[in-house]
């Protein structure tokens, strides 16, 4: 929203939210009844015909642009009087002419009017909210705005119909240049090659590049054209760094010079979480996986995809952020939950994440976090594998045991006695009772397996505080894995369920306090941290991932894996020295999907 909203500033169809595409419908039905009611190809109406189709294009155009250049961005390198025909020379000519003078010229001094500090402030400046631009940002305008540049566009098209020279090709073809163009220097990756402008020289001033319009987001009162910077050049408002800028951009980031400091490396949850990553839809991966309206719609498209993930053949970045002086990235293993659980494809997967660890070490990181199903037992003994086979591994492996304990024993209410445990025997069930241990809470288990492997792990003097139960009358549950719907529906009413398991359990009462799996609020100063992490709203983040975070931070030297624990007092602590905030959403209700709230 611009910084002073003025009239028209809010599109008038805002509050329909996605149910605003069904105001498209009755032109789309009325326009196909036309023509395929049309007793001759000459009474068929083409153009009318084309105009959903080609909607439905650019939607999913604009989304390609989107997926390339957020893909880029990770990687960080480099109705009408007669039947209109399919082709029409003139009009191709009179859209060409009409385009590169009247309308670039307008569209050039209509822009430096949206920066007098009236208008920017009422309109412009939300745009220029995005400094940093992507695709989408190109169509990110207030309503009045896209009132102006839509009559201004139209310039061409309507005077093709005019005199008589439109055509088919030559109408849909602008619009699919105005979109090419327009994601084009909102990309944020330098892509139009320099032989371009060897071969035919004029072409500067014909052609703008993404870095020559970056500038402008960046440097605000430069580079104003539309498409052409002629006008530009004409009235002096080029930049004096744009083409070396542009030479820069070109020739790439010194890769000796760009590392990651941390990886996180997750994998695909269920099949539509394949959208549910900064590559894919942003309505989608800006809420919680699941959380979308769309999700039948969803999980029809995921069950298309979804068998396209066994053509990779490794890991594929998704995401790049910063805290401090921190480079952090977001790796993911191609693969479901269901791969990993199931014993023919184990050792498939299990290549692919060692693969992930060289591929880390190759790159200079200092930390790898083993997200999610990365870490199990049976796959690697919590990442232990990999150091056993590379003593000498010199990113340090980080399964974020500590943080988040420490996150689960945060959300245990405050004067709990005792407690029940549930759930599979795995290190963060011993670690967990441990601690509760040492702080004197009884910890009660009915599952007499699991009581019979913790207490064996514990020294004498803790195990008093273990405790072999057939009584479920605990107000606090910690369930892990492997927790049953009969098992919850067992417990007292008003019941705490506190999770320590990667995954949130089914929700099977509907008078019990379900609390979130382990996981922290990220500092402020966390940049370009846009999607949601699973379950979990936005600017919150699993404290397993978190702890990689912490770990490179504090420039520890060891290792967090296999049996190796880093100490849960040490590990919350260092993270709430460095901003980040325990989060748990029974307690903190009035946080946004934005990461914003009553906090």
């Amino acid at each position: 929203m611009a910084s002073k909203p003025g009239p028209l500033t809010q599109w008038p169809w805002h509050n329909l939210g996605n149910y605003k595409y069904a105001l498209v419908a009755p032109s789309a039905a009325y326009s196909t009844y036309r023509f395929v009611t049309a007793s001759s190809a000459a009474e068929r109406d083409l153009l009318g015909f084309m105009v959903f189709p080609m909607l439905l294009l650019r939607l999913l155009y604009g989304q390609l642009w989107i997926t390339v250049s957020r893909h880029q961005t990770a990687r960080s390198k480099h109705k009408i009087a007669q039947v209109a025909p399919w082709w029409s020379t003139k009009g191709m000519v009179v859209t060409a002419v009409l385009h590169a003078g009247p309308v670039e010229f307008l569209y050039y001094w209509l822009h430096r009017a949206l920066h007098h500090h009236w208008l920017y402030a009422r309109y412009h400046s939300h745009h220029h909210a995005s400094i940093v631009t992507e695709p989408i940002t190109s169509v990110i305008h207030p309503f009045a705005e896209e009132v102006v540049y839509f009559v201004l566009l139209a310039i061409p098209i309507l005077s093709t119909v005019a005199t008589g020279t439109t055509s088919v090709l030559t109408a849909n073809g602008y619009l699919v240049y105005i979109d090419f163009m327009n994601y084009l220097g909102h990309c944020n990756f330098e892509l139009v090659p320099k032989c371009l402008f060897h071969v035919f020289p004029p072409l500067k001033y014909l052609l703008y590049t993404p870095s020559f319009h970056s500038l402008h987001h960046t440097q605000f009162r430069t580079n104003y054209s539309l498409f052409m910077p002629v006008y530009d050049y004409i009235y002096g408002t080029t930049d004096k760094s744009s083409d070396e800028l542009y030479e820069r951009t070109l020739q790439g980031r010194d890769e000796a010079a760009w590392r990651p400091d941390v990886v996180h490396l997750t994998h695909l949850t269920a099949p539509e979480s394949v959208f549910h990553n900064r590559l894919g839809f942003a309505a989608v991966a800006s809420n919680p996986l699941g959380a979308a309206a769309s999700g039948h719609l969803l999980r029809a498209a995921s069950a298309v995809a979804s068998p396209l993930l066994s053509l990779f053949a490794s890991t594929f970045r998704s995401e790049a952020n910063r805290l401090d002086k921190l480079n952090i990235e977001t790796w993911v293993i191609p693969r479901f939950t269901s791969h990993y659980t199931s014993k023919s494809d184990g050792y498939k997967v299990s290549r692919l994440i060692e693969k992930a660890v060289s591929d880390a070490e190759a790159s200079g990181a200092r930390v790898l976090t083993l997200g999610l199903l990365n870490q199990g037992y049976d796959l690697n003994r919590n990442g232990e594998l990999y150091v056993v086979r590379k003593p000498s591994l010199k990113t340090k492996i980080v399964d974020g045991t500590s943080l988040a304990v420490a996150a689960v024993l945060n959300m245990i209410p405050q004067g709990t006695k005792d407690v029940l445990l549930l759930g599979n025997a795995n290190k963060i069930s011993l670690v967990l009772t441990l601690s509760l241990c040492k702080r004197e809470i009884q910890v009660r288990m009915v599952n007499k397996e699991l009581y019979e492997c913790l207490k064996q792990q514990l020294q004498p003097e803790m195990q008093e505080h273990l405790v072999l139960s057939c009584s479920y009358s605990s107000k606090v549950w910690l369930v892990g894995d492997g927790v049953t719907d009969e098992e919850q529906m067992k417990a007292q009413k008003g019941s705490h369920f506190v999770p320590y398991s990667q995954f949130p359990p089914n929700k099977a009462r509907n008078d019990c306090v379900y609390h979130c799996t382990p996981a922290l609020l990220v500092p402020e100063s966390f940049e370009n941290l846009h999607v949601c992490e699973n379950w979990l709203p936005r600017r919150v983040m699993s404290a397993w991932r978190a702890a990689g975070i912490v770990h490179a931070l504090e420039k520890w030297d060891e290792h967090e894996c296999g049996g190796r624990v880093t100490g849960v007092q040490k590990a919350w602590s260092a993270a709430l020295a460095r901003g980040f905030r325990p989060y748990d959403h029974h307690h903190h209700p009035g946080i946004t999907h934005d990461g914003r709230g009553g906090l």
